[in-house]
């Protein structure tokens, strides 16, 4: 019997497909298919060439597709065959700048897509990830993935990925990763880059020169003899001569067996020959043991109006449209599956890791752009039907008895908890139709002399609650009906702005404008106000005092902390890139403290105070000519010497702090128009709370971070991700600063804890391999950013202050309905939960069995307990997974409510059953 050879080089295929990058998308496009045509060719004549892996993503066959849909047939083959090799996700997408449910849409939709033509590899696949968020072992254990490689966010890899030595992380470059609830997999680093196998020489001379050195390089950190050589690149055309290679390769060295591999089989050998214990890396993978200047995380800073669509789309699409579809399907309508799908899709175009994170040539962001319209019209279709097919379902004929011309209107929130806030309505107050016989004048005429006056607003018990009109005046406007032509009309419009109180989560309640001459008089008389002064407001819980820079004290009146110097604005220069962040040496910042502010009481109402703050400042128009010429030369940016110029160019910020009547935060809109370049602006927030650690918002998890580096840090700069959130607190006090759509943060070393937000950074080049002009990232001109500053007393958890900042993200809905009986009450949800410590996540339909899928994460450390009614009946409750596959049956109780158990961190889905539906 032969011996077993003891050292076996798994050469597998492959291309890393940037759709778009350093050329724009049809330039990338053109060279995909010159790819796939050639692969096509060489798996028809040629057995020995085994496989190819399509880089873990579905959209490169709808790309080639697109182009050559009469190659189907043999891409189809080929797949089915195991030659190709397809999956797991629709895009490979950024995990720190993406949701955690845009993420399970993309494996949801490439599990869909791949299950087209055969079945998914089920590979963890994340060549290029700028780093990798916590609860990726436990999404892909959900996915039926054991398994993640990746190439960024541990040691041993350092500047521009090459090897490093000492202080790693890992053993080997095999690792067991271990999310926050205990979930494992096997984590697989490219310890030598995913293109450690490419280009193989045919030559002998040259193959032998290759293999000393490729051999030796993957010897060095695989932790058995079992070694993976990625035989591909960016954008890298198929190696069509490989089989020769490797006969060259086997020629030369009979003791390693060379074999043409794929995943599968290389995870299968690793198995067996694992004789090694692996090192356990826990948590985030962030290259947090560097020395800070390659991790790219300024790519969350980069662009930043692109980050401000994406969540604006991601928002409407998974905590708006489909809450509303899935409510407006259990009265009847249809879900619209492939409208979602769409959509989805066309968002998620936008979230590979170089479109996202702002690092691409500026053509490439342009078509971003419009590509989140389009997702973003399809969703506000969807939610405009789902709104029509609600309000018509809700039994608004009480209205009728308190007071004349009731013109009802229904509030809806679409959050996971429920809401009081402060929403704008806009109403016909009178609507005239033209297909009624009126001319455009007399329609005009009778619209303009609609009487406004002695109304009121009242709830469903007749209540008045406090409001604020504003009339719109004649406006033209029409209706597409399914089953006619558009229908146009004139009509009066107004505006109503109130605070919508204790809406139920993912419910709704129902108000009325109504004329009523007594109540109308009444509630005149019965103002109240919130300002507390000359430049102060308060409510229940927070009193603001503006100072005459600008910044603002909050007191958080349940625990009597101040917190003082908020809102100031910092600038700085940036030498960098659209990757990373370079102040100039020795560069002082500017900031707005000490510089005087216009400030002014904008609004007064029962409901709501704001101030209106404006700083005319001026910042350095641009770094010196030095900078273009220290690009050209490709000098590596920590090394440039560049400074601003002396010549300013007015930087005028104007700043709206409004404190709601039942708020928990105050929030703040910030509007600019940058003028200058080379620079980054941020809003601070001193906590000077004694931490040492702080909790950002990441996908599915509160994580906590150091505020401190790790000691081989050298960066000056230690800017982080976050999506929704970042907190700084102590045992009895805490600070959360929520944003939308700013994803970048800095907790300061400067002895106060401050909470640092980039607002903007602008900058003139890509900054990779090459010399590539963006000057569209310098983000000239207008831009407005919001933020909500939310104290608490010490647990964002049970304070709320934590479903604050979630609810910050998402837009009060309103619709305007008639007065008519119906099957829903004026309060009303079709679900209702609790559970301390769960955050609410999703709430959707399930594409093949109509059921209503249900997701929720554990936020904490500690064991939560759900519970979950439904307001219609029930015929089964089940657990699933991301992939919302039917599992265990979830017994309910004489009360028809559902009590399960949550581990800590621990991800839940629950599918519901309508009685009404059949499998």
């Amino acid at each position: 019997m032969a011996k077993r050879k003891q050292r076996t080089a798994h050469i597998i295929s492959h291309t890393h497909w940037d759709r778009e990058w350093y050329l724009p998308y049809e330039k990338h496009h053109v060279r995909l298919v010159k790819l796939v045509d050639a692969l096509l060719d060489k798996l028809d004549r040629d057995p020995d060439f085994k496989s190819f892996y399509m880089d873990g993503q579905t959209i490169i066959l709808e790309d080639y597709l697109q182009v050559r849909p009469e190659q189907r047939e043999r891409l189809e083959k080929h797949i089915r065959d195991g030659r190709i090799v397809i999956g797991p996700w629709y895009i490979l997408q950024d995990a720190f700048l993406t949701s955690g449910e845009a993420n399970v849409r993309n494996m949801q939709i490439g599990h869909q897509d791949a299950a087209k033509y055969g079945s998914p590899a089920k590979i963890g696949y994340f060549p290029d990830t700028f780093g990798l968020v916590g609860q990726t072992p436990q999404l892909m254990l959900q996915s039926g993935i054991t398994n993640a490689f990746f190439g960024r966010g541990v040691k041993p890899t350092g500047f521009n990925n090459t090897v490093s030595d000492g202080g790693y992380e890992s053993s080997f470059s095999e690792l067991t990763w271990e999310g926050p609830d205990g979930s494992k997999v096997l984590g697989i680093l490219f310890a030598n880059w995913y293109s450690n196998g490419n280009e193989v020489p045919v030559g002998k001379e040259e193959a032998k020169a290759y293999w000393e050195r490729k051999l030796a390089d993957a010897e060095k950190y695989a932790s058995t003899g079992q070694l993976l050589f990625m035989n591909g690149c960016d954008h890298q055309p198929t190696q069509l001569d490989l089989p020769e290679a490797l006969a060259t390769a086997r020629e030369l060295y009979p003791d390693t067996e060379f074999v043409h591999s794929n995943f599968i089989d290389y995870l299968a050998e690793l198995e067996k020959a694992m004789d090694h214990e692996l090192s356990t890396v826990k948590g985030e993978l962030r290259s947090q043991r560097t020395d800070g200047w390659g991790t790219l995380v300024n790519t969350a800073s980069a662009r930043v109006y692109l980050k401000q669509m994406n969540q604006q789309g991601q928002v409407m699409l998974e905590k708006v449209a489909e809450p509303l579809a899935a409510f407006a399907h259990l009265l009847g309508q249809d879900y619209p599956h492939d409208l979602f799908t769409y959509a989805w899709k066309t968002l998620m175009q936008n979230h590979p890791h170089d479109s996202i994170c702002g690092c691409s040539v500026d053509e490439v962001h342009r078509e971003m752009v419009a590509r989140f319209d389009k997702s973003r019209h399809v969703a506000e279709s969807i939610v405009d039907d789902s709104k029509t097919a609600i309000a018509e379902a809700v039994d608004t004929s009480a209205f009728a008895g308190l007071g004349d011309d009731p013109l009802p209107l229904l509030a809806i929130n679409t959050s996971g908890w429920e809401r009081t806030g402060v929403l704008t309505v806009e109403l016909d107050a009178r609507r005239l139709y033209f297909r009624d016989g009126y001319k455009l004048e007399q329609a005009a005429q009778l619209v303009k002399e609609t009487d406004l006056s002695d109304r009121v607003l009242v709830d469903a018990e007749g209540r008045a609650v406090p409001y604020t009109m504003e009339d719109l005046g004649l406006q033209f406007g029409y209706d597409l009906p399914n089953d006619k032509f558009r229908q146009p009309y004139m009509c009066r419009k107004v505006k109503l702005t109130f605070e919508a109180a204790n809406v139920p989560a993912l419910g709704l309640k129902a108000y009325a404008w109504v004329r009523n001459e007594e109540k109308a008089a009444t509630a005149s008389t019965a103002r109240s106000s919130l300002l507390a002064g000359e430049r102060a407001m308060e409510n229940e819980r927070l009193k603001v005092e503006i100072a005459e820079d600008g910044s603002f004290a909050l007191t958080d009146k349940a625990s009597g902390r101040v917190y003082r110097d908020l809102g100031i604005y910092e600038d700085t220069g940036d030498i960098g890139n659209e990757y990373m962040y370079k102040q100039p040496d020795g560069e002082a910042a500017l900031t707005t403290k000490g510089v005087k502010a216009s400030v002014r009481v904008l609004e007064d109402t029962p409901y709501r105070a704001s101030f209106e703050i404006v700083h005319e400042w001026a910042v350095p128009a641009s770094a010196s000519d030095k900078l273009d010429e220290e690009q050209r030369e490709l000098i590596y940016f920590p090394q440039r010497k560049s400074q601003r110029v002396s010549e300013t160019v007015p930087m005028t910020i104007r700043t709206v702090v409004a404190l709601n009547r039942g708020g928990k935060g105050v929030e703040l809109t910030a509007s600019f128009d940058n003028r200058a370049k080379d620079h980054r602006l941020r809003a601070l927030f001193p906590t000077d709370l004694a931490a040492s650690t702080h909790r950002v918002d990441s996908m599915f998890e509160i994580a906590e971070r150091p505020n401190e580096p790790a000691p081989e840090w050298t960066n000056p700069s230690n800017a982080q991700h976050q999506q929704t959130f970042v907190e700084v607190s102590e045992e009895s006090a805490g600070l959360v600063v929520a944003n939308f759509g700013l994803n970048e943060y800095e907790v300061l070393q400067d002895g106060r804890n401050t909470i640092a937000v980039t607002l903007l950074r602008a900058v003139g080049e890509l900054g990779d391999w090459g010399y590539f002009p963006t000057p569209e990232a310098q983000c000239l001109g207008e831009s407005t950013v919001r933020l909500e500053v939310i104290p608490h007393s010490g647990n964002g958890i049970d304070s709320g202050a934590y479903a604050e900042a979630y609810q910050f993200q998402v837009p009060w809905l309103s619709a305007q309905t008639g007065v008519h009986e119906g099957k829903l009450p004026a309060a009303y949800s079709p679900v209702s939960w609790e559970g301390r410590g769960l955050a609410f996540s999703s709430m959707k339909l399930n594409r093949e069995s109509s059921d209503v899928m249900l997701r929720w994460y554990n936020m904490g450390a500690d064991a939560a307990a759900l519970k979950l009614g439904a307001a219609f009946p029930a015929e089964r409750v089940y657990a699933s997974d991301i992939l919302e596959l039917p599992g265990a049956d979830k017994g309910l109780d004489a009360e028809g409510t559902l009590s399960a158990d949550v581990k800590p961190y621990e991800i839940v889905t629950l599918g519901i059953r309508p009685a009404a539906a059949r499998a």
